[in-house]
């Protein structure tokens, strides 16, 4: 049996032999490239020895172990929303809280999707040598799925404070929460990497 070819990120891309390849340099001596100085692919090549398959390999393997922290959270609440219309306590629910319901379950169903779609990307493209693709579009998906899981995460917290504090609670927590998840998963993140620019 013969193992298949190497997936080929880029067109005429010949991975180079272990031979080929410049010896790592210790990560405790390396700083973080500047972006602009140089891209990502040299940059990897040259502190850590990596030909560009095995940089996407790597790449496609963190963006699961990081999707997995975030996919039985974001099942188990959708799983929870769908149970509330047949609690009996949910007859009491407003009118606006209720669309506030439906908007809050949409968004983590749509939130499952992207945050699954990686693994579906990946069983659909396997042996396609497009494993370039399936990094770019599980990155996509992957940041579509979190400001969706926010968005479901925000509408919970709405929801849960009219029940049992009232509107005016309500609103305070909702923008609280939107705040919190706009800045520590967007703003802070977003600082830093203009900061590196």
């Amino acid at each position: 049996m013969t193992d298949s070819p190497p997936e080929s990120p880029t067109p005429g891309y010949t991975p180079s032999s272990a031979n080929d390849r410049p010896e790592a340099v210790d990560s405790a001596t390396t700083v973080a490239h500047p972006a602009g100085t140089e891209d990502a692919r040299r940059w990897d090549r040259r502190v850590r020895g990596e030909n560009p398959t095995e940089q996407l390999d790597r790449n496609l393997s963190s963006l699961l172990q990081e999707l997995r922290v975030v996919q039985t959270g974001v099942q188990l609440l959708t799983g929870f929303l769908l149970t509330l219309p047949f609690q009996s306590r949910f007859a009491s629910v407003s009118t606006p809280m209720r669309s506030v319901y439906l908007l809050v379950v949409a968004a983590s169903i749509a939130a499952t999707v992207f945050l699954t779609a990686p693994v579906a990307a990946h069983r659909v493209l396997f042996r396609r040598h497009r494993l370039d693709q399936v990094v770019r579009s599980a990155h996509r998906y992957a940041m579509i799925g979190l400001v969706l899981l926010g968005v479901a995460l925000t509408g919970v917290a709405i929801l849960i404070f009219d029940v049992v504090a009232g509107p005016l609670p309500a609103i305070a927590a909702g923008v609280t929460s939107a705040l919190l998840f706009t800045t520590v998963w967007l703003v802070i993140p977003w600082a830093q990497r203009s900061h590196d620019g």
